[in-house]
């Protein structure tokens, strides 16, 4: 084994998102690219000597590559350990979990999250820290100022490290342990639950369907929900991870789980739905005849905490991202707790989690966690659903009908303008940005506007400071629009419009939003240009 030291020069964006770095995967394949990265992730956060890391991914395209360089990399640059899912596979909570629970220096996930896989598809590479958390804004502009500045990478010339036996081997100077992806994440969500009343709910006739949508959630939910928690064999579909998912694109919403959603609203549904994304943070939870927003599913869980073990002694706070629909205030109002909004990006919830500030957390993007870990995580959503339907001995739609007859409804969408010019996108918003002094005291369609901003957030943990987080329109009464740009895509811009009005009357609640959000959908195309600006006539994605 030779360590080497090689040659290269600063890859222009290079630049970490939300969630890491994601491009499409032939651009990582490209010589130097996803070495410079790593080298870059090293260098920034102040070198790997000495230091033990966990590695994994959800399994797409260039995963099991990718993590030989990784750790020939690591090796090379003197690092002591790295704890790797077996076949290099870690959905991202578990990844979280094991970063927490060995006390290691941190972690590198390969994935892109719900995004396509494939040799044309997406890939990324992000950095989580000793927390278990995604990288705060301060260590991905370190890593990133490496990464303009990069003028050498190291190393280890070496053969393949098996990565399918499980156990302990050497590279070089570095050990690397070949852990069970499953086993520890299984172990935690023991003690969170209930699974004693989850096992008796399976074992009265309960059924269930659980899309793992060829992604790596697919094993996790086999182990705890079919072996362990007695669903019947076969609950759990498309379980085995695919490099590209089966041709799919694994994000948990109506329109790429599409065959879920068929079946949930026919004569042949199971009692419960659900499905996870590509690396198992992400969540979509169905009843029978009855979708579940995630802004919903998130205040009923809060409101519901306490028939879970490990939350019976009540909620320290809960947070949710600005753009998630306020059905969450309005429940931690009612328990006397408080509720932050942060900006969208996970790595915003992790400083109130660990200060303990906060409980439960948030984004209408399909994530839920809580302090078990420091990401989201679709299976423990899923589990915490189950163990409340158990408890309350209710249908999904019945528990649906009792919160919005206590709490009221908050009508949510967002519709999503995929792959846009990036010029058209940015000129849009920059319009938006110039006329928000002019627009309080405004009526559109029948609706006046109370508030408009852009949004900033004050970490009230260490008073970072968080700017241009997405335009807010704010009409008397509750409703809401806001407009981002997202930082998840590959190509393009996307633009989302969040779409929000608040029903309190029991008696006026209907069962489609998109009826009920009409006039606030009319008033954001007025108020973007959205149409004249895009050229779109219609969004790409509603959920």
């Amino acid at each position: 084994m030779t360590r080497q030291v090689v040659a290269t020069s600063p890859i222009e964006g290079q630049k970490p998102g939300t969630s890491g770095l994601r491009k499409k995967t032939p651009v990582f394949m490209q010589p130097k690219y996803l070495e410079n990265f790593v080298q870059a992730i090293f260098n920034g956060t102040g070198g790997a000597a000495g230091k033990t890391y966990v590695l994994g991914g959800d399994g797409r395209y260039f995963n099991d590559r990718a993590a030989q360089v990784i750790l020939r990399m690591a090796a090379a640059n003197g690092a002591r350990k790295v704890i790797i899912g077996q076949n290099a596979l870690l959905s991202t909570p578990a990844a979280s979990n094991l970063i927490r629970k060995r006390a290691t220096d941190g972690g590198i996930i390969m994935s892109a999250s719900h995004n396509p896989g494939g040799p044309k598809e997406d890939f990324g590479v992000k950095f989580n820290t000793a927390n278990g958390g995604p990288a705060p804004e301060g260590v991905t502009e370190a890593i990133f100022a490496e990464t303009k500045s990069l003028s050498e990478y190291a190393i280890l010339e070496s053969a393949d490290v098996d990565l399918a036996t499980l156990g302990t081997t050497m590279l070089g100077e570095m050990e690397i342990e070949v852990v069970d992806p499953v086993a520890d994440y299984a172990e935690l969500m023991e003690s969170i639950f209930d699974f004693g009343a989850i096992r008796a709910l399976f074992a009265s006739g309960f059924t269930l369907r659980f899309d793992a949508m060829h992604a790596i959630t697919g094993p996790y939910a086999k182990a705890i929900l079919e072996e362990t928690l007695g669903a019947a064999e076969g609950s759990v579909v498309n379980a085995v991870p695919s490099p590209d998912f089966g041709g799919g694109h694994p994000d948990p919403n109506p329109i790429w789980a599409k065959e879920l959603m068929d079946l949930m609203f026919s004569s042949e549904a199971p009692d419960f739905g659900a499905a996870s994304d590509g690396d198992g943070d992400r969540n979509m939870i169905v009843g029978r005849n009855a979708y579940v927003t995630p802004s919903d599913s998130l205040a009923v869980l809060a409101a519901n905490a306490s028939l879970v073990p490990a939350y019976e002694g009540g909620l320290k706070g809960v947070a949710r991202s600005m753009p998630t629909s306020r059905a969450l205030d309005r429940v931690a109002e009612s328990l006397g707790i408080a509720c932050y909004e942060t900006p969208t990006g996970w790595k915003f919830f992790g400083n109130l989690l660990d200060a303990g500030r906060a409980t439960l957390c948030g984004e209408e993007s399909a994530g839920t966690g809580s302090d078990h870990v420091r990401e989201k995580d679709g299976l423990w959503a899923v589990l915490f659903w189950l163990n409340v339907l158990a408890v309350r001995k209710q249908s999904v739609e019945e528990i649906m009908a009792d919160h919005w007859a206590r709490f009221g409804r908050n009508y949510y969408s967002r519709h999503d303008y995929e792959a846009v010019d990036s010029e058209a996108a940015n000129g849009l918003m920059n319009a938006l940005r110039t006329r928000l002094p002019n627009q309080p005291g405004r009526e559109v369609e029948g609706m006046v506007i109370e508030a408009a901003d852009e949004f900033a957030y004050d970490d009230p943990v260490d008073g970072s400071r968080s700017e241009g987080q997405g335009i807010r329109i704010l009409f008397a009464g509750g409703g809401r629009i806001v407009f981002r740009l997202s930082g998840t895509g590959t190509e393009g811009a996307t633009l989302r419009v969040y779409l929000e009005k608040v029903e309190t009357e029991v008696a006026a609640l209907q069962d489609n939003p998109q009826n009920a959000l009409s006039g606030i959908i009319s008033a954001a195309d007025k108020l973007a240009e959205i149409r004249a600006r895009t050229g779109r006539n219609a969004p790409d994605v509603i959920t």
